[in-house]
């Protein structure tokens, strides 16, 4: 990655934890020396302590005051986002976002502008982009191998319900789950998607229904290129987390499948048996983590192009906004409706 660099990361759920403890792990030259949450406790701070984390604090400003940290890592509740993006703008702190880049498509606009004026280094983190697998399938597309894509197929099944205060506070299924896959459809179809249809219902549990979202969820993409999208979603795969895409072009087909827990297979009077896939994106991506860091700190420290830009985070923005309101009002969704 070449330079030493300190980071803070802002927010302290599941995913700023992962990121702490890969960088930890993983990131030679690299420290945390903060992490910021406004509901810091002492149990979080126990865990930062065990993570060599020197500052566990509630409130941002001194971390934005401290000309040591060049950069920060975003794992905040998504309407936060934009927020701490211009603060790192003004502060000239450079920028690793989870997705999505934000809630509010105004707000997304002022801080592209404010990145773009600033200089600062920015990556959004798209993580499923950078797993081996997902980049050699984009490879081989990009060569012609396989021809025009024609079908975008993705499986995303979660293994379990999330808890019904996230469900609360995601945005809902299509914003908070399925972007990652209208990521991934824009990136292996190399075209814009044009229009959304999306439809969902609540199978597994009606009280997520009464929260006001669904729990089984598909959307079709049209895309400009004139290829068609098709993704199906659920929050319950009982055999593990079952995520697998396709892209069938002009002169063929190529396929990612599961990761299963080992790679072992029987065979014997009984039939063929293997293990079943892997229990959640925590293992399926743990190296495409590692990866998305070690490509933000090239882009930080080698003035490297970032692969996923600001402009990837708005447009899956932008095309969930659209399947939200597919699904609402029962009809297919323009692009261009969504500012």
């Amino acid at each position: 990655m070449g330079g030493k660099n300190t980071v803070a990361i802002l927010g302290a759920g599941r995913i700023a934890r992962v990121h702490a403890e890969s960088l930890n792990r993983y990131a030679q030259n690299v420290t945390v020396k903060y992490i910021i949450d406004p509901y810091m406790d002492d149990k979080m701070r126990k865990w930062a302590e065990t993570m060599n984390i020197s500052y566990a604090e509630k409130d941002s400003a001194r971390m934005f005051a401290d000309r040591e940290v060049d950069s920060i890592f975003i794992c905040s509740p998504t309407p936060t986002h934009c927020e701490y993006i211009l603060k790192a703008c003004d502060s000239g702190k450079n920028v690793y976002c989870e997705k999505p880049l934000d809630s509010d498509i105004s707000r997304i606009y002022k801080a592209m502008e404010a990145v773009e004026k600033s200089g600062i280094k920015f990556l959004m983190g798209f993580m499923r982009r950078f797993d081996i697998s997902q980049q050699k399938m984009k490879d081989i597309i990009a060569s012609g191998k396989v021809g025009a894509p024609q079908i975008i197929k993705l499986c995303s099944r979660d293994p379990a319900l999330p808890p019904y205060g996230y469900i609360k506070t995601s945005g809902g299924i299509y914003f908070d789950s399925m972007i990652h896959d209208f990521d991934l459809a824009r990136y292996f179809s190399g075209s814009e998607v044009e229009e959304v249809y999306a439809s969902g219902n609540a199978l597994i549990d009606p009280q997520v229904g009464e929260l006001g979202d669904v729990d089984t969820a598909a959307a079709l993409l049209k895309f400009e290129s004139g290829a068609i999208g098709l993704i199906d979603l659920s929050r319950q795969s009982n055999c593990g987390y079952d995520q697998r895409t396709e892209v069938h072009a002009s002169k063929g087909f190529v396929q990612v499948g599961n990761v299963p827990e080992s790679a072992v297979i029987v065979n014997n009077e009984h039939g063929v048996t293997h293990d079943r896939p892997v229990h959640f994106f925590l293992e399926r991506y743990e190296q495409a983590f590692v990866n998305a860091q070690h490509t933000f700190f090239d882009i930080v420290n080698k003035d490297k192009e970032p692969p996923v830009t600001m402009y990837d985070g708005l447009q899956a923005v932008r095309i969930a906004k659209a399947a939200r309101t597919s699904y609402l009002e029962n009809r297919p969704v323009k692009l261009s409706e969504i500012e």
